[in-house]
């Protein structure tokens, strides 16, 4: 009972983080006329303050004595913290320049380059219908880019900077608040600099806007760490194939207001694409289930074949 407790608890928070990963961009066009640069310089200075907070209340600081005494991981520390700085930047960029349906095709397509750079950096082999999804989705790249005229760059840059972020906390190994707490103080004091440094110059909308907005700017920080936090209590409760497939809520969401909240152009070659990546994504949640499937059944089959002998007549 304690278990399925346990498991609910965990799905109601993973619903909750990638629901709100989903619907944040009816954030981001609330912060206008704050540009892009402005918005992240905020979110990593507020996120910081939220952070410290709660690792300041869960009393969880012994991981920071440990991170300073290890040059390589501070170092991969601030290589996450410029990837994901980029990462941020562009999608609040992109969602308030009218690409919010591009920015969800990087998400969609990011499991995807995440299969291909564990094939090219960390040397795995991938079954053929790994292989065939991968395949989909190089044709779907294809398919957009005549659509749009041009590569979805937008798309690639947010898929191919996540992915590149996810294979370093990979190899970092640290828990989300303190990873949080880490990136964001690497960045904390170029992010305030340049705050001050819009303020000295007259074009700082935290002064300029009123309380209302300075208060929608200090907001970014909650909007940062809560999908995180939830995200973590998920994380600890749920198998990994569950989260797997929640984390297409996001995606999913994020098309959803493009297309029906924001009514960005939609064309048939972009139906086109975006069903080729649907497809790849079907065919490698198809495949990932068939082998978490199969790797049961081979648990389950081992005590039975490790106790045979033991049932055998001496």
């Amino acid at each position: 009972m304690k278990a399925e407790n346990e498991q609910r608890t965990g799905l109601l928070h993973g619903f909750a983080a990638y629901g709100m990963w989903g619907l944040v961009p009816l954030f981001w066009p609330l912060l206008k006329p704050s540009g892009a640069v402005e918005i992240l310089a905020h979110r990593m200075v507020w996120s910081l303050a939220v952070v410290g907070l709660a690792l300041l209340a869960l009393r969880r600081w012994g991981w920071m004595a440990e991170l300073l005494r290890r040059p390589r991981k501070l170092a991969l520390t601030t290589l996450a913290a410029s990837i994901i700085s980029v990462n941020w930047g562009l999608y609040i960029w992109a969602v308030n320049n009218g690409h919010v349906v591009e920015a969800s095709l990087g998400y969609f397509i990011n499991p995807l380059v995440s299969i291909a750079i564990g094939v090219l950096v960390l040397g795995e082999r991938l079954r053929r219908a790994q292989w065939a999804a991968v395949g989909i989705s190089f044709a779907a790249v294809l398919v957009l880019a005549v659509g749009y005229g041009r590569p979805p760059w937008i798309s690639l840059v947010l898929a191919f900077s996540f992915a590149a972020y996810g294979l370093i906390k990979k190899k970092l190994n640290m828990g989300g608040l303190e990873s949080l707490a880490a990136e964001t103080a690497v960045l904390f004091l170029p992010a305030l600099g340049y705050v001050l440094w819009l303020a000295a110059q007259g074009q700082s909308t935290f002064v300029s806007q009123g309380p209302g907005h300075s208060a929608l700017l200090a907001a970014t920080g909650l909007v940062t760490a809560l999908p995180l936090v939830c995200f973590g209590a998920a994380a600890i409760r749920v198998p990994l194939s569950t989260l797997g497939m929640l984390q297409y809520m996001a995606p999913v969401f994020q098309f959803g207001l493009g297309v029906l909240y924001f009514h960005e152009a939609m064309p048939p070659e972009r139906w086109a694409g975006f069903s080729l990546v649907w497809a790849a994504l079907a065919l490698l949640t198809w495949d990932a289930l068939r082998t978490a499937r199969r790797s049961r059944r081979r648990v389950e089959a081992a005590p039975a074949v490790v106790a045979a002998p033991a049932r055998e007549p001496a």
